[in-house]
Order: structure tokens, then sequence, then C-alpha cells
């Protein structure tokens, strides 16, 4: 990891490569208030891959860039859980990170933190919401990154249309069918009883 690409895993609105294009590229995704400067490199990832999480995805915090709950990744609580694997450099993953935490890029991680996290399988960058990096797997002899808030730092919330949206296209560019996807995200903590695979469904139809 000190030298090669990483696997960034999403589990969030970044389901979507369109939406995760925003982080490398630069761009505004749709229903999000907020527009992103983009990565210092914006190529696109070297390889995309469905992946599948131990942990559990849940809908929590208030996003000021979405109205509402963002998905947020328990490596403690019971899975599985989609995820989608993006094969990126490490500065492309750094880029994405600072964008996630509402800074600006163009900063690499502390390579103490990437040998720590290879060493522990965790690493905590600071207090911030998506500043607690997990290793959660390996493709290819590389490992597969995400990051997530700290244990009780955001409380539940249920997320917007727009973000379900997003998420929704994500999963069904990973294969899914509305009706699956309607019914997993339907189901995460935080998601119910605002919303029902019936109106999630709806949401995607």
């Amino acid at each position: 990891m000190s030298a090669g690409p990483v696997w960034y895993a999403a589990y969030g609105s970044n389901l979507s490569l369109a939406r995760l294009t925003c982080y490398l590229a630069g761009g505004r995704p749709p229903g999000a208030a907020r527009t992103y400067p983009g990565a210092r490199d914006p190529s696109p990832p070297s390889d995309v891959r469905p992946v599948e999480l131990a942990g559990t995805v849940h809908f929590a915090w208030d996003s000021p860039a979405w109205g509402g709950g963002i998905a947020f990744y328990d490596p403690r609580r019971p899975g599985p859980s989609a995820g989608r694997a993006y094969r990126l450099t490490r500065g492309q993953l750094a880029d994405v990170l600072a964008q996630e935490m509402h800074r600006d890029p163009g900063a690499d991680l502390d390579p103490t933190d990437l040998t720590g996290l290879l060493a522990t399988g965790t690493a905590t960058l600071g207090p911030g919401r998506y500043e607690t990096l997990h290793v959660v797997g390996d493709l290819d002899g590389e490992p597969v990154v995400t990051f997530t808030a700290p244990e009780g730092a955001v409380p539940p919330r249920a997320p917007t249309a727009p973000y379900l949206v997003v998420m929704g296209r994500g999963l069904l560019e990973c294969g899914w069918t509305t009706q699956r996807a309607a019914a997993y995200l339907a189901a995460r903590p935080g998601a119910g009883p605002a919303w029902t695979p019936d109106a999630v469904a709806a949401l995607l139809a």
C-alpha cells in the first residue's frame, strides 16, 4: 500500500460511479447541494468490482450536501452489506477522503497512518465523520479500504430521496434488480419508518 494502488470500498452514494467521478474529475451530483473540486489525478478508477462487506451499513448524521442522513459502515455489527470497490492511486484515495470531510484535496495520507492501517486493520486519522479507516479485505493481493465514523459519533437519521436514488443507481449498476435494491435500502438501520421497500422502489423506477 505504501507504493501501489489501493481499492476504495464504497457503500453509500459512491456506489454510483457517476457520483464517485465527482470526487475524481469534479462536479455536483444530481440532488446534492455541493460542487466538488475533484482530485489531483482525475483519471477514472483502473478497475471497478462489486464487493460484500462483513458489517452493517446504516443511515445517520444530517448532511449539508444531501439534507438528511447518509450512509456509514459499522464493522462490528452483522452483515453482509453491499459495496463497490474502485482501484485508485494512493493520492486519489487521499483526495476522496479530503472531499468527504469538506476539505480541499491536495495532501497525501501520512505513511505512518498507512503502515498502521495495514498492520492493525484500522486507523483513525481524526475525529471527523469519515476519518476512521478499515481494511475490509483484499483483491488480487491489494488491500480494500473503506472509511466511516468513530463508534457513536453520528446519530441515526433517515436519508432524503435524492441520496437514496444515487445509492440505488449504484446497486443497479452492480446488476441488482429494482426490487432487491429497494428492499436492501429500506432495511438499512435509520431508513425506517420513513422509507419502505415500495417507497424506495418508486424512487428507483
